[in-house]
């Protein structure tokens, strides 16, 4: 049956001839006791029992905070609390097993609003909003919508099952993420002055198991001058995605594609 796209860390799931697959939910592992889960929190109650109507005997799939999956059916259903019997229980595959970091300079509101979203179901572990020269968006603007791209987050989050919810960070500058924060490896994507792919990069310096990836791509205008003067003075890699010219979010969402490709086929 198709799934919903309304929220993805807990599933219930009506008859197969219904068609109908519920969300996923997020619950915490003190909620699990003697092979049954109670789920009483106000949001997910109210959506599960309310909204969605569930009834005893559909079946449940939740994910808590140590990334187990719990295959569950609803046991009942009272004025406060929904209890499922877990059928069973598997530790979560839906995340990269490497740490993969955007630094993007914020776009105007539906850009934006997408590029989290594809971020997230690309399976970022966390998103820097940093001010660039020629960001479209000021900082008083971007600090106030930093709450509601971590939301986004969330719900992106459950509609493609990951094993966690990423962080999306407080609104910075390029500087000080690079110096206040410790990464394996810095990718800066560039299309105007880069020559590089991110195949080229692989063949000589291919992201490893664990491995930090910070990802820098920029805004509308593209990079300064000074920015592309100070990448240089860092000795970043700077690649392309290729001969055509990317709108910003159309280039997060390649990117972070291309990168995910690679390191799941490099040498394989």
């Amino acid at each position: 049956p198709p799934r919903s796209t309304l929220f993805p860390y807990t599933t219930l799931f009506r008859s197969q001839t219904k068609g109908f697959v519920m969300p996923h939910f997020f619950i915490n592992s003190n909620q699990v006791t003697d092979n049954k889960i109670s789920i009483s929190d106000k949001d997910n109650y109210i959506h599960i029992a309310r909204s969605l109507r569930a009834r005893a005997g559909e079946k449940l799939l939740l994910i808590d905070e140590k990334q187990i999956q719990y295959e569950t059916t609803i046991l009942q259903i009272t004025n406060s609390e929904i209890v499922s019997e877990i059928d069973k229980s598997y530790p979560s595959k839906r995340f990269l097993d490497f740490d993969l970091y955007l630094a993007q300079s914020p776009l105007r509101s539906d850009a934006q609003t997408l590029l989290i979203e594809k971020a997230t179901e690309l399976g970022v572990t966390a998103v820097y909003p940093v001010l660039t020269d020629n960001c479209a968006v000021n900082k008083s603007v971007a600090e106030k919508k930093v709450a509601k791209w971590q939301k986004i987050m969330f719900e992106a989050s459950k509609q493609c099952e990951r094993a966690f919810v990423p962080e999306c960070f407080e609104v910075s500058t390029l500087d000080n993420v690079i110096n206040n924060n410790s990464f394996d490896k810095i990718i800066v994507f560039c299309e105007r002055i880069a020559d590089k792919t991110i195949r080229d990069v692989f063949k000589s310096n291919p992201i490893k198991k664990e491995e930090k990836v910070l990802v820098i791509i920029g805004p509308e205008g593209g990079f300064s001058q000074k920015e592309f003067d100070y990448f240089k003075e860092k000795n970043f890699e700077m690649l392309t995605l290729g001969e055509m010219i990317l709108k910003a979010d159309t280039a997060v969402v390649v990117a972070l594609g291309n990168i995910i490709y690679e390191y799941s086929n490099f040498d394989k």
